[in-house]
């Protein structure tokens, strides 16, 4: 048995036939619609436009969202999720499933907290894929620091009047509206209020973000917001109660990280032993070397330790048992395990894993975001031992 991408995957005797029947239908779309083109999107720094309807076409960007605003979710469990997560990583571009599952950040606060009105008006439309909205947090000052964000709402009659800016905002350039952080109380947590913010209102604007290490067909944004008005009916949640609006999100997002990293392990597994098994270096092959077999199994041990501990996590949320410690521990082991597995890789397959147009090199570049975004290994171990009562 050859070792790649589906031998690699540990067994989990908790799918059943419909999810592998999921698996499959997404592959033929990613291998029809996506594949080909893929590494081009990403020289281009862009996604066509007709790949939203595609995708809500097959069920993609409707997985686990409510029947009435155009989803599927009967029947629908994690496993799903992660199943697509990791089938998306196999395409080895990460801006795409970065910009192209963007709602799944920015849609959910709306889901779960906002009123009746705003979730009619923008979850049907977004999970058809013909308009789309992006979560607004992070700041030039603030970074991960959400309690301390500085954008400013300011109550006015029946409309807040919004001040400030948003960085490094997937999805930025091209969502029709921000779900955002905004500070209408005092200092901290308890000053944070989430409002829905049309793209389109007076005062927004946006430069795009394109100098980037990795992740290049994924537009990236700072928005800016000068006195834009914004109706007391856009309020996300309670006001000065946004700050839980928030944190309810990040779970979720870190546990469709964790999948999408453990997938881009196996990626970099897979083409490592396929050129280990071509290349012939001092009249054998590579793999014959022992050094070489040596990293392949370092990376096979890493990828399954991880892949049991996603397992686990899933399972405990499942259960209804979730820890947000183990969820925040969990990502730290994927991006490790990502990074000691694009490096290996990148090192047996030498000076061609160097060159663009590659899955390993486009990995390794891609290290760094998946180990930033949705909370920074640093915050993640301080965030578990808090969990954990330290």
């Amino acid at each position: 048995m050859s070792l790649d991408f589906d031998s690699a995957r540990l067994p989990n005797t908790r799918l059943k036939p419909e999810h592998h029947e999921w698996r499959a239908q997404l592959r033929r779309f990613f291998d029809r619609e996506v594949i080909p083109y893929a590494d081009q999107w990403d020289e281009d720094g862009c996604i066509p436009d007709e790949l939203w309807p595609k995708s809500a076409e097959v069920g993609i960007l409707g997985l686990g969202y409510p029947e009435e605003f155009g989803g599927v979710s009967k029947g629908i469990d994690l496993w799903y999720s992660i199943i697509l997560n990791e089938e998306m990583s196999r395409v080895a571009v990460g801006g795409l499933g970065a910009t192209l599952m963007v709602h799944g950040i920015g849609l959910p606060p709306v889901i779960n907290f906002g009123s009746d009105e705003i979730k009619k008006m923008v979850a049907p439309p977004v999970l058809a894929g013909t308009k789309r909205i992006s979560l607004a947090i992070t700041e030039p000052g603030a970074g991960s620091d959400v309690a301390h964000l500085t954008t400013t709402a300011r109550l006015d009659d029946d409309h807040y009047v919004v001040n400030g800016s948003k960085t490094y905002i997937t999805g930025g350039m091209n969502a029709n509206w921000f779900t955002t952080a905004v500070r209408t109380g005092g200092e901290g947590a308890g000053g944070v209020s989430t409002l829905l913010i049309p793209a389109d209102a007076e005062g927004v604007s946006r430069t795009a973000l394109d100098k980037k290490q990795g992740w290049w067909c994924s537009d990236t944004a700072t928005i800016y917001f000068d006195n834009v008005c914004v109706p007391v009916g856009n309020l996300i949640g309670q006001e000065n109660k946004g700050f839980s609006v928030i944190m309810n999100n990040f779970n979720a997002e870190r546990l469709a990280m964790s999948a999408a990293m453990e997938a881009f392990s196996r990626v970099c597994l897979e083409d490592a032993v396929a050129w280990a098994s071509e290349r012939k270096t001092f009249g054998k092959r590579l793999a014959d070397h022992q050094v070489i077999r040596h990293k392949i199994a370092d990376m096979k041990m890493r990828i399954n330790a991880t892949q049991a501990y996603l397992q686990l996590v899933c399972q405990q949320v499942q259960d209804g048992q979730e820890s947000a410690g183990d969820i925040a521990l969990l990502k730290v082991q994927c991006s490790q395990t990502m990074e000691f597995c694009a490096r290996e890789a990148m090192q047996i397959l030498g000076g061609i894993g160097y060159m663009r147009g590659n899955r390993v090199e486009r990995i390794y570049r891609e290290v760094r975001v998946n180990a930033i975004g949705g909370g920074s290994e640093e915050i993640m171990r301080d965030l578990a031992t808090r969990q954990f009562g330290l």
